[in-house]
């Protein structure tokens, strides 16, 4: 099953990621990372799959798919 991770120091939270994401899997979160900013989160029993448009679109690099 396919599955991301997710760097949540380099995330600014813009939410790049959730805008294109095909199932939904990627959420802004609700804890925020040494410089203050809201990461986005993997949903607790997302579907991904696997596509990579999340990473794609990841201006910072945050994301990586793994399948």
């Amino acid at each position: 099953m396919p599955r991301i991770t997710i760097d949540k120091e380099k995330c600014k939270g813009c939410l790049l990621c959730v805008s294109v994401c095909p199932k939904g899997a990627i959420k802004a979160g609700t804890k925020m990372n040494k410089r203050g900013i809201t990461f986005v989160e993997f949903k607790k029993g997302g579907n991904c799959l696997g596509c990579a448009m999340c990473a794609v679109i990841c201006p910072d690099c945050c994301i990586e798919v793994y399948k």
